[in-house]
């Protein structure tokens, strides 16, 4: 009982600090723009315009988000960077690049450039022909260039620098390329492909600093032996998580971090973060309860099994009818509730020195 006490002081201190912080940000947020980089955890729709059949614009897709409308975000709602825009004062959804109905007005103060599907390798990206990140990176260079005509060159380069950047990808790196497919891990050993995707997260922060960005958070992967299709497939497991991959999570994860530390030493005026959603993701997997969930090994999608994109979409009628007391919404990604849960503990644990 003792420690169940400690436990939800814990939750009550946790949620007055992040009512603060919200109240902070509404007031004195000093980052202007929050710009978006990755995959499908972060993708608010820009595979809609790509010729891919990775996409999530249709129903039961979206079915929570604001008017029931399917955005391509590969949720029932929101996505965490909507969360994290929100919590830093600004608008409660990041628009996607690509979407002809936004424009450089909109995304002044949000954009992101993400592709489902993709990861930091250009293998990734070409099995599901998405957006490679190099492109994204592209397309962030013409951001930049409608930014300075639109607000003019000096208040662009206030922005550009004080924007806060977020990165989150590289499961499917692991999950949908060297896992799935030959080429990879027939050149890499799983170390040595580590250590392959860590110098290409280097390099592009790198780039992103020599075009003039400060304030950048590195996310790092989730439990993903703990994903439902994962564990479905994991039959030989007693459909429980897949200790390999999360333990390839927990060794990316390691590498990451040392990175954010080696640059932090070599890039002057730099601030860059380890946004490490493993321990909270495998928290609220592992004790559904204190979250309010009931369930974290089958998703809401269908049967919750194997179902993500069209297959989920053909499942509509077989959905559960509340998301929010299941962790995942499809096989591979978590519901709004869960997002809205993450993002918060990055916020709190993380990104709060942006707010000061």
């Amino acid at each position: 009982m003792e420690g169940h006490g400690k436990i939800m002081r814990l939750i009550l201190c946790s949620h007055f600090v992040l009512h603060f912080l919200s109240l902070v940000a509404e007031s004195t947020a000093k980052v202007p723009a929050v710009i978006v980089f990755g995959d499908s955890s972060v993708d608010a729709g820009n595979n809609n315009f790509i010729p891919t059949i990775a996409r999530s614009n249709f129903r039961p897709y979206g079915r929570d988000f604001e008017g029931g409308k399917a955005t391509g975000r590969f949720c029932n709602g929101r996505i965490p960077t909507d969360f994290i825009s929100e919590a830093f004062g600004l608008k409660p959804y990041v628009p996607p690049y690509l979407d002809p109905k936004y424009n450089i007005s909109d995304f002044a103060s949000g954009v992101t450039f993400a592709s489902a599907a993709t990861g930091y390798d250009n293998a990734t990206s070409a099995v599901l022909s998405v957006i490679p990140l190099w492109k994204q990176l592209e397309y962030y260079k013409g951001y930049q260039k409608n930014l300075s005509a639109y607000l003019g060159e000096s208040k662009a380069k206030e922005i550009i620098a004080d924007a806060l950047y977020l990165m989150s990808l590289g499961t499917n790196d692991f999950l949908e390329n060297y896992y799935t497919m030959p080429g990879r891990a027939s050149q890499f050993t799983p170390q040595q492909y580590q250590i392959f995707l860590a110098g290409i997260a280097e390099n592009f922060i790198r780039s992103l600093y020599a075009l003039g960005a400060r304030k950048i958070s590195l996310g790092g992967l989730p439990p993903m032996g703990c994903l439902p299709l994962e564990r479905t497939t994991n039959i030989a497991g007693g459909n429980d998580c897949v200790a390999r991959f999360n333990n390839i999570a927990l060794e990316f994860n390691d590498r990451l971090k040392n990175l954010t530390i080696k640059l932090n030493h070599e890039l002057p005026g730099i601030k860059l973060v380890f946004s490490n959603p493993y321990y909270i993701m495998l928290n609220i997997i592992r004790r559904p309860e204190l979250y309010g969930f009931e369930s974290t090994s089958v998703a809401c999608c269908a049967t919750g099994m194997y179902e993500m994109g069209y297959a989920c979409s053909r499942g509509q009628m077989f959905s559960c009818t509340d998301a929010t007391k299941y962790v995942f919404w499809d096989s591979f990604h978590p519901t709004e509730k869960t997002n809205s849960i993450v993002a918060k503990y990055v916020v709190l644990r993380v990104l709060y020195p942006f707010l000061q």
